[in-house]
């Protein structure tokens, strides 16, 4: 079979680069791209079955950056602590970012004005979500919230924690940071994410239920 080359316009399906092996699948018809492996030019055609074990992990592609989380983790490095537990996370325009020890047994997330870090927003519960120290670890516990907690997009009723998770309550996105973790553990962006004591709180209490931005 000829092989086909980069810019060629070509029909879907799925093809591999004659040089790394790199498997990319096109959903409509387009012209044929560079090879993101090996920037290489030349392509097959291939099957959308694979079979073999290596040429299926090269089909996964790559995490996409999220410049929001990279720029949050970033801003937080130069407050660098005491190896530990953070969660590190920005107001709604990123103009303030925040970085919380985790130091307790337990740390209390909310609206409420006991919480340890508080949210003035009607999408947070008054009690809405628990981070516990555990010998495992540390673990999140949702605290009955309305809206729930989601880790790394997907709603649970409690988690161990792992270094980079990113939590979600009501609007508002917390990312989990262990700067003790192994280097293997760093963020994709490989940046240096540990950060120093800030609080978290804000404004005053709100008794309106939670409405808007309700994460389902």
């Amino acid at each position: 079979m000829d092989p086909l080359h980069t810019g060629g316009l070509t029909a879907t399906g799925s093809f591999r680069c004659a040089d790394c092996g790199y498997l990319m699948t096109l959903s409509h018809q387009d012209a044929l791209p560079g090879c993101p492996g090996c920037d290489g030019h030349r392509f097959e055609r291939a099957s959308l079955f694979v079979t073999d074990p290596d040429l299926a992990a090269a089909a996964i592609p790559a995490p996409t950056p999220d410049p929001a989380r990279e720029f949050v983790l970033r801003e937080a490095a130069p407050r660098m602590g005491p190896p530990g537990h953070y969660l590190v996370f920005g107001d709604a325009g990123l103009s303030r970012i925040e970085v919380v020890i985790l130091a307790r047994e337990w740390t209390r997330i909310g609206r409420s004005l006991a919480a340890d870090v508080r949210f003035d927003d009607p999408t947070v519960s008054r009690r809405h979500a628990l981070i516990v120290r555990q010998p495992d670890g540390m673990r999140i516990l949702d605290d009955r919230s309305l809206n729930g907690v989601f880790v790394n997009g997907e709603r649970v009723e409690w988690r161990t924690l792992v270094h980079g998770d990113e939590l979600a309550v009501g609007c508002h996105r917390l990312h989990y940071v262990d700067s003790a973790a192994p280097a293997r553990r760093l963020p994709p962006d490989g940046s240096d994410d540990r950060g120093a004591l800030a609080e978290g709180r804000y404004g005053q209490d709100d008794d309106r239920a939670a409405s808007d931005c309700r994460v389902s």
